[in-house]
């Protein structure tokens, strides 16, 4: 399959991202970076010459905005890459090659895209480093080796874990079964889950207990969980007033629907009333010129 890799960074006067991540790593990092450029790289696999032309400035850039290279020179450069982790989804890439299907529906092409961070040349490893720890969301990126470019690699796919005996399982287990699967739930909350599945008579499917697991987290469970209803008060005339306030709104429409007729008959009364001024303005006009030339010959 053939494979090339392009790279698109904004025009020095729309680089507005760049510009605003470079204040955003001064500012929380306490650096002094003097220049940062952004690129959005794109791994492209299946692209004919031809294909690649016709998407450079359709889906991977915009002409005027944008330039979108073959290569670009990172001798001597402090730069870092970043990718999405294997199995990660890839919103960029997957919306460039609908795009490019738009180009070509029958195009058998595959898209990773990267983005490369470079730096001024005198940057140190240590801020480096310091910046990466500070961008790359370990849990969804990565850092990219800009000298691999192969589709070879792919998520590893586990199967599903057997939880039988999860019901089973007393207190005293709770805390090194979530500790040896990583939950995010207590020993509470999974206290909760195996007396839930023990009334269902069932050990739970290992998605069901990773949606659990993920709704229990500390960020969801605040409102899927925790929250309470202590009192909920809708009175006939609450029920009333909204109707009321429905059905006016709904008679103002029409109104002004049924009035169109109306404004359109009132704009040709106009235009004829004008029409007729300006017929009296021109017969006025002669009549004068009509009485001049009469003087003139006398």
């Amino acid at each position: 399959m053939n494979s090339r890799r392009i790279y698109v960074e904004k025009k020095p006067q729309f680089r507005v991202e760049a510009d605003s991540l470079k204040a955003e790593l001064n500012e929380n990092l306490s650096l002094n970076i003097r220049n940062l450029r952004l690129l959005n790289v794109y791994d492209l696999f299946g692209f004919s010459d031809e294909l690649v032309e016709q998407s450079r400035y359709r889906v991977f850039g915009e002409i005027v905005t944008d330039t979108v290279t073959d290569s670009c020179d990172l001798t001597g450069k402090k730069f870092i890459a970043v990718e999405y982790i294997p199995g990660q989804f890839d919103q960029r890439a997957s919306s460039a090659v609908d795009c490019v299907h738009l180009i070509d529906p029958e195009a058998d092409i595959q898209i990773r895209s990267s983005r490369l961070l470079i730096f001024d040349d005198d940057t140190t490893d240590q801020t480096l480093a310091q910046i990466s720890h500070y961008y790359i969301n370990p849990v969804e990126s990565r850092a990219k080796d800009l000298n691999v470019l192969s589709l070879s690699e792919q998520a590893e796919v586990s199967p599903m874990e057997d939880l039988t005996g999860f019901t089973q399982m007393t207190p005293d287990q709770y805390q090194e079964f979530c500790s040896s699967h990583g939950l995010a739930m207590s020993t509470a909350d999974l206290d909760e889950v195996v007396r839930y599945f023990k009334r269902q008579g069932r050990d739970p499917w290992e998605t069901e207990l990773r949606i659990l697991d993920t709704y229990w987290s500390d960020h969801c469970r605040h409102t899927t969980f925790t929250t309470e209803l202590k009192e909920i008060s809708v009175s006939i005339q609450d029920i009333v007033n909204l109707s009321t306030e429905a059905r006016s709104s709904y008679d103002s429409i029409v109104t002004q629907l049924n009035s169109t007729d109306s404004i359109m008959e009132q704009i040709n009364n106009a235009m004829s009333e004008q029409s007729a001024a300006s017929t009296q303005i021109l017969e006025a006009l002669a009549d004068m010129k009509d009485k001049s030339a009469s003087v003139n010959d006398k």
